[in-house]
């Protein structure tokens, strides 16, 4: 490929193209769009609304996405890689608040360097979620305080990387005796997949594809 046509993994050039991403969508995305056989298996009726940061790290040329690993001891999700965020309080004027609270309640994540650029179509959960996807630039300096309870660590993964959808592996396993496709993202030790990885693709689809 020319390099003058290679795409450009810099936070500024992320933002440009999360401009375009602006809440509200007609659409949604979901475990559902990606097994239309079983939509009516996965998609819940009853949902619980929540929010995520998409954090993209300022890191020059090459952005990176800040994420976080989740408690063995979690209820749900115990100890997958996922994105700062959870679920909208009574008290959370938009989903924006709810996801920069959480990010700050998780990882101490201080908005003061969160520059939210864009939200993405909500995604749906199997386990019975709406998430509200907020696309975020993050500035360098800031300083992390983990939140044990919650998070086990957090971490950067370059953008190019998930970006490049030769990382997007489509797997399945069995369930209810139907096959259920997923993606997975194994970054080094990482193994991304579910939730996170689905919202991660949906993002290469929209902003980069």
């Amino acid at each position: 490929m020319d390099a003058s046509l290679a795409p450009s993994f810099s936070a500024e050039d992320f933002r440009r193209r999360a401009a375009r991403e602006q809440a509200p969508h007609a659409v949604e995305f979901g475990d559902h769009v990606l097994n239309p056989t079983i939509a009516h298996l996965i998609r819940p009726t009853l949902l619980r609304d929540a929010a995520v940061l998409v954090p993209v790290v300022d890191r020059g040329l090459d952005a990176t996405l800040l994420l976080t690993k989740r408690t063995e001891k979690l209820r749900s999700h115990s100890g997958q890689i996922a994105f700062p965020g959870g679920r909208i309080d009574p008290e959370d004027e938009t989903p924006v608040h709810a996801a920069l609270r959480e990010a700050e309640e998780e990882i101490g994540l201080d908005a003061s360097f969160i520059d939210v650029v864009g939200r993405m179509p909500d995604y749906v959960t199997g386990s019975g979620y709406r998430i509200a996807p907020v696309l975020a630039v993050v500035r360098p300096g800031f300083l992390l305080t983990i939140n044990a309870d919650e998070v086990d660590d957090a971490f950067e993964v370059p953008l190019s990387f998930l970006m490049d959808p030769v990382n997007h592996r489509r797997e399945s396993r069995v369930w209810q005796d139907q096959e259920r496709f997923f993606y997975t993202m194994p970054h080094g030790e990482r193994y991304i997949w579910g939730v996170t990885a689905g919202i991660i693709r949906t993002l290469w689809e929209r902003l980069y594809a």
